[in-house]
């Protein structure tokens, strides 16, 4: 039957139209008129977005399902800007304000295309690109890539105030980004992309064994690379590792990473620890904002300092995280989360021992990427002897490996299906 929708349907009706009003601004509004946008030409395959005043930067990043460019316009507000349709290339254009400083204008693209040579103009007062049509494969690609920066030319840099007094101190050079690490597997950009997470790192041990001396950033990371193996030897979906070695990230950095790649999904891997030695088995966590039971709230407490060192918190949230559609996204998000939490148990039960209340809430940092689904999966104790050896032991690792693995697989499985059920009606 072709008639009424499904309840699937009706969800992605529903997100549309909200993703649609708040980008016309029906749903928030700033005040203030600086930088606002004043229109939008298309002439032949060069768009040019222009505003009353200066803009500070700009990025740029590719959504499907419908495609689409989204540009975030740093130093600017959305405006009544006026569409002057061009080719055909761009069947329509949206606007809102993500933030008090930042303007989102997206493109809805009549066929797979990519933004190229952005430029931002010496007065500041306009931004320009052209637009490169590209076969469906590599638009999934560059889907794949996630944001691109560009910034504002150098002389446009405010001049600081004359002050009476100064102080001159050293300042080091500017530490380069963190670079993405590579992604591994299938070369089909379309597959999706899974980003494993090795927990703590560098100066940050992690919890340590008191007996036998087993660090829980060495068994992470053993337990990551295990599982990317799997999945690169199963050849279904992609998978990046935040880190192929003995190193230290910020949280930010971690869930950072898989949202730069684009990931479909996000696993941060863990081994549990606790005053109690007989406290053994896995313990699936999704984030919420308040702790389901003083247990997850000590764990959160534990995770969320390894960005404070020596007192200084090294984190910060970023500015793509405080996004307007934060509250939309996230609630996607965690029922994403939760349904792959019970999908990890259910598959990875026969070669990991989980506890029985396996499935817990916590507000941990590092699983609150609004846009990408995240567990934090502890895969057992390392302060429990059984679970230590069993978490140090290569055969350990690899039966949570290919537990883990299967779990990705059958929810990919699912996806690919309901999303071919929405697509045939």
């Amino acid at each position: 039957m072709k008639f009424g929708w499904t309840a699937d349907k009706r969800a992605l009706h529903k997100w549309r139209m909200l993703q649609s009003l708040a980008l016309a601004g029906i749903l928030f509004s700033t005040p203030g008129s600086a930088g606002g946008i004043s229109g939008v030409d298309v002439q032949g395959d060069r768009v040019v977005v222009r505003f009353d005043d200066r803009v500070e930067g700009a990025s740029a990043f590719l959504l499907d399902a419908p495609r689409r460019i989204a540009l975030d316009i740093d130093g600017a507000q959305m405006g009544r800007a006026r569409f002057s349709p061009g080719n055909g290339a761009i069947a329509a254009v949206r606007q809102g304000q993500i933030s008090d400083g930042t303007a989102r204008v997206v493109l809805d693209l009549a066929a797979p295309a990519t933004l190229g040579d952005p430029q931002i103009a010496a007065d500041g007062k306009s931004l320009s690109f052209s637009i490169r049509g590209v076969t469906d494969s590599r638009f999934r690609t560059e889907l794949g890539r996630g944001r691109t920066r560009f910034d504002a030319p150098a002389n446009m840099a405010a001049r600081p105030q004359k002050r009476l007094h100064s102080i001159t101190v050293p300042i080091p050079a500017s530490a380069r980004g963190i670079a993405l690490p590579p992604i591994e597997g299938s070369h089909d950009g379309a597959r999706p992309l899974v980003v494993i997470d090795a927990g703590h790192g560098g100066h940050d041990p992690g919890a340590i064994n008191k007996d036998n001396g087993k660090r829980e950033k060495d068994v992470t990371l053993a337990i990551a690379q295990a599982i990317r193996d799997q999945l690169v030897k199963g050849g279904r979906v992609r998978v990046a590792l935040t880190r192929d070695d003995d190193r230290f990230l910020v949280l930010q950095e971690r869930f950072g990473i898989a949202r730069k790649l684009g990931a479909d999904l996000f696993i941060s891997i863990h081994a549990d620890a606790a005053e109690n030695t007989d406290a053994h088995g896995a313990t699936v966590y999704t984030l919420s904002e308040t702790a389901s039971d003083r247990e997850a709230a000590r764990l959160a407490a534990r995770e969320n300092k390894a960005d404070i060192i020596n007192g200084v918190n090294l984190g910060g949230q970023s500015g793509d995280v405080s996004s307007i559609l934060i509250d939309l996204t996230q609630r996607e998000s965690l029922n994403i989360s939760s349904s792959f939490a019970r999908l990890l148990q259910r598959e990875a039960s026969p070669y990991v021992p989980f506890r029985s209340a396996y499935h817990r809430f916590a507000s941990l940092m590092v699983l609150k990427a609004p846009d990408t689904p995240s567990i934090l999966f502890e895969t057992g104790y390392i302060s429990n002897e059984a679970d230590s050896a069993f978490l140090s032991s290569r055969e350990g690792q690899q039966k949570i490996a290919h537990g883990v693995a299967r779990a990705i697989e059958v929810h990919f499985a699912r996806k690919l299906a309901l999303t071919g059920m929405a697509a045939g009606g």
